[in-house]
């Protein structure tokens, strides 16, 4: 008897049906390697013009209004439940079939906090914990419930000011983006401010279960650390900040090896305060994911004055160079190169050269004289931007010529100047914080911009010669809010001309102290900072104290005027299409297999403009890339082998996110965040799920 049941139940065992490795998206963009790829095979190309809504569900939250909020979220999906988050910075669970809620937790905080670009998951058998960065603290969560595990840090949240200094509590600290989960630390960078004096971008380990800090990476060296001597002041480490990893990371859990790319340091755009090379800021860092200890990195710009911040998580990819199988890692960056490395060495798989570059005729600043490039693959996006690259569909096309004349342009590294400057490719891309996807055949799938932008240096305010809060505006609000107080053109941030007809001074005064959706809080200002400010925006008067005048010192000798695109009146690109694209390029052999438009402006039926996109693709071994990210708020499946689009659909708001895709009973579904809310569309609060009939 005891023989029969034992071949019963080995019969029903084999009946099963075997449980597929890749039904869960259980990791921020689909593995530890940041790889962006599922093995689900269901949805294919003979079948995908089938897709169907499955199912909608509405976070709740977005800013209708204004149109300012965003969902930026890749969720998880682990054993058919979805973990996301709303654009008010709610965490929630679905069941991952039909989209009905199950919990949805809240810090009570408002919806007064940045975006959110995913989650983290950990377990130790049946100890689970949801990671989740909001606000100034880092949650851990009861998947099961949502409440907050009270054992983690205090009461289930730790400061991320936590391991950064006491010099550095009151300064803007945020994690938009998760970090990767090695064995039982919770590894993770940061955003923060970008002025000089920001936070300092360290790298940190928590331990997952008490919210401790296990190690701490300095990326900013300090006194006897490696790269110290390439900061030549070396009183540097103390005010200068960035240098964070903003952008996420990958992590190969085989070695132990987690790979970091970070930022600019800060000030962005004048360093005569931070002479030298800057390491580790824009650097790809290879650290021990137990220890925190370096094991390599690569700079990628040195003595960044453009803002050229690594803007993704890495690529963890094999690839076959002279016949031989190698582990290696792929960096996509701002200005279309590809970084492409041993990953256990650091040794380039492509020559990289370091070419030279022109001087800096800024007061005070010395740039670096040579910056590196890859000699292969191409780069994904235009290098240069001239008259002759002007857009042929725009009636303001002798305009921009006319303007570009009286522009500095033709080469990528001109430093910033009093003159005009194009910083082309634009402060976001080439590539952005969506990330490029890679499959197991080495084969990178990345979607890029291709817009220009302008911008000049102006020489700093004095306090004695300005009203003391314009001095504090033109240092820490003109960037986003503009020169002239007009705001953002394309609505992302608002004009602050005749504010009062809006707003209070207390309600003002009670922005700058608390933040709100993507404006941080300042709470580093001073009570009178905070007054200056306030009056100035007010038309007011205010006298400067001598401890006003103090603090209103300049401790740079040059600001930038603000983040301008290069459009016309109608918001379309000054350059000629293509102003979005998205490429496949076999890292094997460094050549492309294709490269083609990404959305369409709709000026020249059947000629896809492509457009600006935020958000990255998700490949598969059905041999489909599904992405979302353009600014016509549609959805896109194209054929992985041969770039032709094969399907796409409208969103109810533009997916600015990076899908998923998982299977629950065997079904395959790919879920995107309709958030919108960028580049000037509409705001929503919307995942959509797509299935087959």
């Amino acid at each position: 008897m005891k023989k029969l049941l034992l071949l019963f139940a080995l019969f029903a065992a084999a009946c099963q049906p075997e449980k597929n490795a890749d039904a869960n998206w259980a990791h921020y963009l689909g593995s530890p390697g940041s790889s962006q790829y599922s093995g689900l095979t269901e949805i294919n190309p003979q079948n995908v013009s089938g897709l169907q809504v499955a199912w909608t569900y509405n976070s709740g939250g977005a800013d209708t209004v204004n149109n300012r909020s965003q969902i930026q979220c890749n969720p998880l999906i682990i054993d058919g439940v979805l973990y996301g988050t709303s654009p008010r910075m709610e965490v929630f669970a679905l069941n991952a079939a039909t989209g009905e809620e199950r919990w949805k937790f809240s810090t009570g905080e408002g919806g007064n906090l940045t975006v959110n670009r995913g989650l983290a998951w950990w377990q130790d058998g049946n100890e689970k914990r949801l990671l989740a960065a909001i606000g100034i603290y880092l949650y851990a969560l009861d998947p099961a419930t949502g409440e907050p595990v009270l054992s983690f840090g205090e009461n289930g949240k730790v400061d991320l000011h936590t391991g950064l200094g006491e010099e550095n509590v009151y300064k803007f600290v945020v994690a938009n983006t998760p970090g990767v989960v090695f064995e039982d630390l919770y590894i993770l960078g940061s955003r923060v401010d970008e002025d000089w004096g920001a936070a300092p971008g360290h790298i940190r380990a928590f331990d997952v279960r008490t919210g401790k800090v296990r190690w701490v990476f300095h990326t900013i060296p300090q006194p006897g650390e490696f790269g110290y001597d390439t900061w030549e002041d070396p009183e540097a480490w103390k005010s200068a900040g960035g240098a964070n990893s903003w952008a996420g990371m990958a992590l190969d859990e085989e070695e132990g090896i987690v790979y970091i790319p970070t930022g600019s340091a800060s000030y962005d755009f004048w360093g005569g305060n931070r002479k030298g090379a800057n390491l580790f800021a824009n650097c790809l860092l290879a650290l021990d994911a137990n220890t925190g200890k370096r094991i390599w990195h690569f700079q990628t710009i040195h003595h960044d004055l453009w803002d050229r911040d690594l803007p993704a998580p890495p690529n963890l990819i094999t690839v076959t160079h002279n016949s031989k199988k190698i582990k290696a890692v792929a960096q996509v960056t701002k200005t279309g190169y590809v970084f492409l490395f041993d990953r256990k060495t650091g040794e380039p798989l492509f020559p990289i050269e370091e070419l030279p570059v022109p001087p800096s005729d800024l007061a005070g600043e010395t740039a670096w004289p040579t910056q590196p490039r890859p000699t292969k693959p191409a780069p994904f996006v235009r290098q240069v931007f001239t008259e002759n690259d002007v857009n042929p569909y725009s009636s303001e096309r002798e305009a921009f010529r006319d303007s570009i004349r009286r522009i500095r342009t033709g080469e990528m590294f001109l430093p910033p100047g009093e003159k005009p400057l194009m910083i082309f490719p634009g402060f976001d891309g080439g590539a952005e914080w969506g990330g490029a996807a890679a499959n197991p055949d080495g084969i990178l799938y990345v979607n890029a911009n291709e817009m220009p932008w302008v911008q000049k240096m102006l020489p700093a305010m004095l306090p004695d010669e300005f009203h003391p809060g314009e001095v504090l505006y033109h240092r820490y609000c003109a960037t986003c809010h503009g020169w002239q107080l007009d705001g953002d053109p394309q609505g992302a941030f608002p004009a602050l001309k005749n504010v009062s007809a809006r707003l209070t001074t207390d309600s003002v005064a009670h922005l700058l102290l608390k933040g709100r959706n993507r404006m941080p809080a300042y709470r580093q200002l001073s009570e009178s900072e905070r007054e200056a400010l306030v009056a100035f925006l007010f038309e007011k008067k205010y006298d400067v104290t001598p401890e006003l005048r103090e603090k209103l010192k300049s401790p740079v000798l040059y600001r930038a005027d603000g983040y301008n695109r290069f459009l016309d009146s109608l918001k379309m690109p000054a350059i000629a299409p293509p102003w979005g694209t998205l490429s496949a390029i076999d890292l094997n052999t460094g050549e492309y297999r294709w490269q083609v438009p990404l959305g369409d402006w709709g000026i020249d039926p059947g000629n896809p403009s492509g457009t600006e996109n935020y958000g990255g693709p998700v490949v598969t071994a059905g041999g489909l890339v599904f992405i979302a990210a353009t600014r016509d708020e549609m959805f896109q499946v194209f054929d992985a082998k041969t770039g032709k689009i094969l399907w796409k659909t409208k969103l109810p708001a533009g997916g600015y996110a990076t899908p998923a895709t998982y299977s629950v009973n065997g079904k395959q579904y790919v879920v995107i965040a309709c958030g919108g809310g960028k580049m000037g569309t509409k705001s929503g609060d919307t995942y959509v799920a797509f299935a087959l009939p």
